[in-house]
């Protein structure tokens, strides 16, 4: 990168990163929170994190404006590690995790995300819209009609602001006057305060008790492994979006790379793994984040809110913070795909229902990913191995023409065409319209020419493409005496 992009990256867009980056560090806070309640940590644990990895990424990471902390995707995975062994433990597992990270940035992972279909992107866009909309519905939980009613006012403020100017990021002005009239009205709802105890205080080094031997490295290894594939699934997939949102194209793999080291970092500074959040980054562009900048004004002014502004913070209501929320679950869903669904080929759209339900379902973005990513490839096996022959039948020989991929799903197909039972002196197959895959497709034309020899057939192959016809001289010392070129 030259240092003019560079440049641009962190200057490009000044007063939109700066208060963009101000409006998504509020929008981590509750999610962070929730994610320490679910796996059973300190609140300050993934405040740290969050710190950290919006921070770092801001310099290291390859998709600028794109929010990364400590995401509940992850949250799941490292219940029972915590609940078994502790936080120390976990620790251990985050700097396990980003040293996974990092090498499979080196290795270039990043570049397999082109192998999952958009079938499956359009499921995990919408699973995640879906949770993120319900994972605010908790928060109504005995709350009166004020909670609801500050709720409609920032949505209403969130949706109708930017008419009388996009000066200022409706979302920050929702969060500013929801405050306001929350703290100033003496309304009773519930706190940022009230879903932990968040102190001022800075992230200290630490390196985690945990024995440095064989038996530790057994108890972390698979949850480090876990957390590793969740977060980077999660982050290409969020990077995917993030480029359609911006128009621009992210480093993927710089992006693994940068996520990996600001894990380790984050685990000596004792906070807890994370990866890229897909709500909080839409947050982030949708007030006007593009920049670098973004990502270091939302981590620097988290630890302002922590450190310097604390009472003020834990004060904020949640409901400013649900309006959000709510408002980016329905910009997240992508309303039209679903319109498209009944018109989509009915695979892809099995496709997209079944990463939703089961994402939904458990929670976990790479159950999801990955079913959806083994259905896409099973269809497209099944659509593929449609291999067509047609006969030509003389006196004294039958042409079989074949047209299609043999390969190992298409095989058996193959051999029923033939008749191995024929009473002609030649058998010509052409395979000009074929190729064969794979070592299950030069097997079947191998057996094909010796049942047809078995049955006093003089065989003739033909058409067989250079890479096909070397495929069949590897495995079966095919000289050329039974090809006809």
């Amino acid at each position: 990168m030259n240092v003019t992009q560079e440049k641009a990256e962190w200057l490009g867009n000044f007063r939109g990163d700066v208060l963009a980056g101000i409006v998504s560090s509020f929008a981590v806070i509750p999610e962070v929170v929730g994610f320490c309640i679910v796996a059973g940590i300190s609140p300050m644990m993934g405040l740290y994190t969050s710190f950290w990895l919006t921070v770092l990424m801001a310099f290291l990471g390859g998709r600028p404006a794109m929010i990364s902390a400590a995401a509940g995707s992850m949250a799941l995975v490292i219940v029972g590690l915590v609940k078994n062994h502790g936080p120390e433990y976990l620790i251990a597992a985050t700097i396990l995790c980003g040293l996974f990270m990092f090498v499979l940035g080196i290795f270039k992972v990043g570049n397999l995300v082109k192998l999952i279909p958009n079938s499956v992107q359009i499921g995990f866009v919408d699973a995640l819209a879906i949770l993120i909309f319900m994972s605010q519905l908790g928060n109504f939980e005995g709350e009166g009609w004020q909670m609801v009613a500050l709720v409609a006012l920032g949505i209403v403020i969130i949706y109708l602001f930017p008419r009388l100017t996009t000066a200022i990021p409706s979302t920050l002005v929702a969060v500013v006057v929801v405050t306001a009239i929350a703290i100033l009205g003496g309304v009773q709802v519930r706190t940022i305060g009230d879903m932990g105890a968040i102190t001022a205080t800075l992230p200290p080094f630490h390196i985690p008790s945990v024995p440095f031997n064989m038996e530790t490295l057994r108890i972390i290894l698979p949850y480090s492994a876990s957390l590793a594939i969740v977060g980077l699934s999660e982050t290409l997939l969020t990077c995917n979006v993030m480029d359609e949102l911006t128009d621009t194209q992210g480093d993927r793999n710089r992006e693994c790379r940068g996520l990996g080291i600001a894990n380790m970092v984050s685990g000596f500074f004792s906070g807890t793994c994370g990866c890229a959040m897909i709500g909080q980054a839409i947050v982030n562009v949708q007030s006007g984040g593009r920049g670098r900048l973004s990502n270091f004004v939302s981590g620097a002014f988290l630890m302002v809110l922590i450190f310097l502004l604390n009472g003020l913070m834990v004060q904020i209501p949640l409901a400013a913070l649900v309006a959000v929320m709510i408002t980016v679950s329905i910009a997240t869903f992508d309303w039209q795909a679903l319109k498209r669904l009944p018109q989509m080929p009915r695979g892809d759209a099995l496709v997209i229902v079944m990463v939703v339900a089961v994402v939904v379902a458990t929670n976990n973005l790479a159950y999801g990913v990955l079913l959806g990513t083994m259905l896409t490839a099973i269809i497209f096996v099944i659509h593929s191995a449609r291999v067509h022959v047609s006969t030509l039948e003389g006196q004294k020989r039958i042409v079989y023409r074949v047209e299609g991929a043999i390969f190992f799903a298409s095989t058996e197909t193959l051999l029923q065409h033939f008749d191995f039972h024929n009473q002609v002196d030649y058998i010509i197959l052409d395979f000009s319209d074929a190729h064969l895959w794979d070592e299950s497709a030069a097997t079947a034309l191998h057996k094909a020419v010796a049942r047809f020899e078995n049955n006093s057939n003089r065989v003739y192959v033909k058409g067989l493409d250079p890479d096909s016809a070397g495929l069949m001289a590897r495995l079966y010392d095919w000289d050329g005496k039974t090809m006809v070129h």
